[in-house]
């Protein structure tokens, strides 16, 4: 990981890796593609490690369009 914070990165491998950080956390993230058939699913999982070491998922990051149609990303934690 880098020494940057508040940042999530689509590797070209299409994983995720970031970081989430805050006064009281500082949570390094990885992630990966999610398919589903249904329309709202996300696109990505988001996971984390809790203090015992386990993967736990932490959020996504759906694919939304805007009004003039072109496509974004929205992440949720």
């Amino acid at each position: 990981m880098t020494e940057l914070a508040n940042f999530i990165r689509i590797n070209e491998d299409n994983t995720i890796s970031g970081n989430i950080a805050s006064i009281s956390y500082d949570l390094d993230i990885t992630g990966e593609a999610f398919t589903s058939t249904n329309a709202k699913a996300p696109v990505y999982r988001l996971f984390a490690k809790s203090p015992r070491g386990r993967r736990i998922e932490v959020g996504g990051i759906w694919k939304k369009k805007n009004q003039t149609g072109g496509d974004y990303l929205s992440l949720s934690v």
